[in-house]
């Protein structure tokens, strides 16, 4: 039997105490639908917390198995979820169909890949765990919409401009649906099988009733169309599945794109594989080495030490290995204060990743300070840094039995940490275009310089930005 007090108690040694609590609160006394696809990101939002420590938290109470987690394919449509896995590697598929849209989805990883916490039905149970008894709208709220949605909870509040009507159909059996139709388009919609028909009104008005069958099979994403001038007319809904199906008819226009168009912030995978805490605890297990996942945008920083040759060669190589460790253990901190997480390391440098630039920025600048702060020297400055941010589009992979990345924005990044002076972090024009970034650099005593520099392997030069504080625009910042 699953000891949830146990469970908890050893959250509440692993996470920041206000962020256990709010997770403890949430399962005791917590709504169900708060308990089903768990946002982390609104969570935090709307309780003022931080988010990457609420990111931990409940990654955290997954492996203590008070949650489970679940990497949902959302249609960036509707926001409604057209795969619900328990693994990334279970997102085989290079893209999936939206019934409601009837439009297709690639599964990218900060577009289209929200990550939601379900409570385990062994440390309470909720009505998610049981659909077929749910009511129509609820399954259609709690189980297809993602949480990113912001759909009301009463079904009463939804426009009748939107909202024709919702059944709820057992296996075998029929409905029939009177209505008088106006010019426009009609979509039955099944949330259960994901299975649509489009009926599509014009022409001239018709007298005399006109009946028109909209069949709901067992295969998911099927879809049909039918044409029907306006007037009377009858739907004649068949659930021909061996369950429940629950048929929503919708009207299609500016109301049913408002409806389904709010959204809330909510937690994608390149989030969430740029997170320390979760990168330590599932390392290499998230997806198979075969697959690769495209992200629009991720931001990388490249750091490496100037002059270690010169640092071994003063200090031996065991005081300089310790310097060495003990100079990633207070970047790999800092990186994770600031959301983002070690990629790897390679030699002296270290690889980072970050969902937000502005945070990359700010935890790069964190690692120059921090490594003056930790300097264990009388002034020597024994570790100093080069370090380069870059943005951009890249694959999410599995090399050398870790999770990695790949592709052009990598290479560039690494390149363009190779321009910077000690002590000095080179951004690149797309990181330098991040908005509140001149607030930020303008709270510090920074010389900030841009310049046309070229990079080894392309042919046409690109514009920097290189920050140095005071001392290192001196000449004082350390060894070249």
């Amino acid at each position: 039997m699953f000891d949830r007090q146990a469970a908890l108690m050893i959250l509440r040694d692993r996470v920041d105490p206000t962020i256990a609590d709010v997770i403890a609160d949430l399962i005791e006394n917590g709504r169900d639908a708060e308990l089903n696809r768990a946002n982390p990101i609104g969570l935090a939002r709307k309780r003022n917390l931080d988010e990457t420590l609420a990111i931990d938290g409940f990654v955290h109470a997954t492996r203590l198995g008070l949650f489970e987690l679940s990497w949902n394919v959302v249609c960036p449509g509707c926001g409604g979820v057209l795969l619900a896995a328990e693994h990334l590697s279970h997102l085989e598929r290079e893209r999936y169909t939206c019934a409601l849209c009837a439009a297709d989805c690639r599964p990218g990883l900060d577009e289209s890949v929200e990550v939601t916490f379900t409570v385990n039905p062994a440390v309470r149970a909720i009505a998610a765990h049981r659909p077929e008894s749910m009511s129509s709208w609820d399954y259609a709220r709690q189980l297809y919409w993602g949480s990113g949605s912001t759909l009301p909870e009463d079904i009463g509040a939804i426009s009748r401009d939107a909202l024709v009507g919702v059944f709820d159909l057992p296996p075998g059996r029929l409905k029939a649906v009177d209505l008088d139709l106006s010019p426009g388009l009609i979509i039955v919609f099944d949330p259960v099988t994901h299975t649509s028909s489009f009926i599509e009104i014009s022409g001239a008005s018709a007298s005399e009733r006109q009946d028109a069958a909209c069949v709901i099979p067992g295969t998911a994403g099927w879809t049909a169309t039918a044409n029907l001038r306006p007037g009377p007319a009858r739907l004649i809904i068949e659930n021909q599945t061996g369950g429940r199906a629950l048929p929503t008819i919708w009207r299609a226009g500016d109301a049913l794109v408002a409806l389904v168009s709010g959204r809330q912030p909510t937690l994608d995978a390149k989030r969430l594989l740029s997170n320390q805490t979760f990168r330590d605890i599932h390392g290499a297990t998230l997806f198979d080495p075969h697959q690769r996942f495209q992200i629009k945008s991720l931001t990388f920083v490249f750091s490496d030490i100037t002059g270690s040759s010169a640092l071994y060669e003063r200090v031996g190589d065991l005081a300089a290995f310790d310097l060495v460790r003990a100079h990633f253990r207070a970047l790999e901190a800092i990186i994770a204060r600031y959301g983002g997480a070690v990629v790897k390391t390679i030699g002296d440098a270290v690889m980072a990743s970050f969902a937000d630039p502005l945070d990359a920025v700010k935890a790069a600048l964190a690692m120059r300070g921090g490594i003056h702060a930790n300097d264990t020297t009388s002034g020597d400055h024994d570790i100093v840094l080069k370090i380069g941010v870059h943005a951009g589009p890249c694959l999410a992979v599995i090399l050398n039995n870790q999770q990695d990345y790949f592709g052009q924005t990598v290479n560039a990044a690494a390149r363009i940490q190779s321009l910077a002076r000690p002590d000095a972090i080179v951004l690149s024009q797309t990181v330098a275009s991040t908005p509140g970034l001149p607030a930020l650099l303008s709270c510090g005593n920074m010389v900030v310089e841009r310049s046309m520099q070229s990079l080894r392997g392309m042919e046409r030069k690109v514009e920097v930005l290189e920050i140095r504080n005071q001392q290192a625009a001196s000449g004082k910042g350390g060894p070249n």
